[in-house]
């Protein structure tokens, strides 16, 4: 039998960041209410010290405009099926396919909420006595199952109250006589499968106008993102540069393909939240075919985040300083899509893959974040400044961030961290494949 290793994420070492060395950061970012590059090009600050507005409030639109409309942009982590490898990253000590070999688990805290079913058990799920308290069975279509709680979960406080050092009965106890919306933190391990990829599908359609004196067909853009909407824009060029002209949600639509207009390849979609049927033109049977495959996946999508996202979100709640173990915090100035000349300042937090943005280091709560599975980053020039941080994606579909620190020693701190962060990410095929090629363990007689 094999034994499994557990490691605390309170455990876990971090070097070069010592209390003296993050205190100086701290000061620095106090004292800062602008910042200049070599280059000399403008920056807008989100501090602004004698302001009375509150500093969460300063930067979210330019942050939410920048990142996408709910703060973090998550298409590359959303368009593939990932798998958490840990800080090792090579064929022999990367991830395999979960049950195929021990492995170390890495636990990470999530914020569940379940609101309070019917019947003798309303909860829907079953602990047992141990510590940390363990969730050993969740009851199929039950509340904790649509929560989100799994089993093999950590409970590591409920409803507020630390319950790692109490005994099983007082955290039972706690959740009973609580309100009927139980608030629980959960310890979970980020790493136990991969995720499940969302549709995504990008292309030129042809749009049955039914505004205006003429009625016709309009050829537009059309991305269909992994949030189950499908946006549209004028032009290819106008995605990630414009708003988009229209959205609608397709969860629960009514798509398929309709001959009734007499034009071949036309289908049609009927959204829940609009009072109209949208018909599209695709310009072969087979290109109608990928986007209707593509839309019904998204009429029914998957339901269940991966414990990874509802991380992250937990993470977003907490003030920057409160994330445990960051691998990098400090910060980060932005460049203004819409003013190229024009870098808005962050407080930025870098923990297992993905990068928070704050308005400032005393803020509640994180303004949106990256996703960085499969980014690559480089140091790169840019206009005027000579040192700046890129974020490249996988592909041109996706977008391309440009970051930069204070200076060029601390741009290449920042890279190095988010190397490796990135890297703790791989496709669940590459890491199948990985196993396959390990050299055969042999030993010797």
């Amino acid at each position: 039998m094999g034994i499994l290793y557990l490691f605390s994420e309170a455990s876990l070492e971090v070097k070069d960041n010592g209390p003296e060395h993050w205190a100086k950061r701290r000061n620095l970012f106090k004292d800062s209410k602008q910042w200049s590059s070599i280059g000399g090009s403008s920056l807008t600050s989100s501090i602004n010290e004698e302001s009375g507005i509150s500093e969460d409030s300063r930067s979210v639109d330019m942050a939410t405009r920048d990142l996408g409309d709910k703060g973090f942009y998550t298409e590359t982590f959303h368009c593939a099926s990932w798998i958490y490898s840990g800080d090792e990253v090579s064929p022999t000590a990367g991830p395999v396919p979960p049950g195929l070999q021990p492995r170390t688990v890495t636990i990470r805290e999530r914020t569940v909420k379940i609101w309070k079913g019917m019947g003798e058990y309303p909860w829907g799920f079953r602990i047992q006595f141990s510590k940390p308290i363990v969730v050993t069975e969740v009851d199929t279509n039950g509340a904790a199952e649509e929560a989100g709680l799994l089993v093999g979960d950590f409970v590591m406080a409920v409803n507020g109250i630390d319950v790692t050092s109490i005994p099983h009965s007082e955290a039972a106890d706690l959740a009973r006589q609580g309100p009927d919306l139980l608030t629980m933190t959960i310890g979970s391990d980020i790493g136990r499968g991969p995720n499940t990829p969302r549709p995504t599908c990008r292309g030129y359609l042809h749009k049955r106008t039914q505004s205006g004196l003429i009625k016709g067909w309009r050829r537009r853009w059309f991305v269909l993102r992994h949030d189950c909407c499908l946006y549209y824009y004028r032009h290819k060029k106008d995605e990630g540069r414009k708003r988009a002209l229209s959205s609608f949600k397709l969860e629960g639509a009514d798509v398929g393909g309709d001959p009734s207009l007499g034009k071949p390849f036309v289908f049609k979609c009927c959204p829940l939240s609009a009072n109209r049927v949208y018909h599209f033109s695709a310009t072969s049977n087979l290109e109608m075919k990928r986007w209707l495959d593509a839309m019904d996946r998204a009429v029914h999508p998957v339901t269940q985040n991966h414990v990874w996202v509802d991380v992250t979100r937990h993470n977003a709640s907490l003030p920057p300083l409160a994330v445990k173990n960051p691998e990098c915090l400090g910060l980060l100035h932005q460049i203004d899509r819409n003013n190229k000349d024009t870098w808005v300042q962050h407080y930025c937090t870098l923990k297992d893959g993905c990068l928070y943005f704050y308005a400032g280091i005393r803020s509640t709560h994180a303004l949106g974040g990256i996703y960085l599975h499969g980014y690559t980053v480089r140091e790169q020039s840019l206009g005027s400044k000579k040192s700046t941080i890129e974020l490249k994606p996988p592909s041109e579909e996706f977008k391309t961030f440009y970051l930069c620190a204070e200076n060029p020693m601390e741009n290449k701190r920042w890279i190095l961290s988010i190397k490796a962060s990135a890297k703790k990410w791989l496709p669940y095929h590459q890491a199948v494949q990985d196993y396959m090629n390990r050299p055969p363990e042999e030993t010797r007689m």
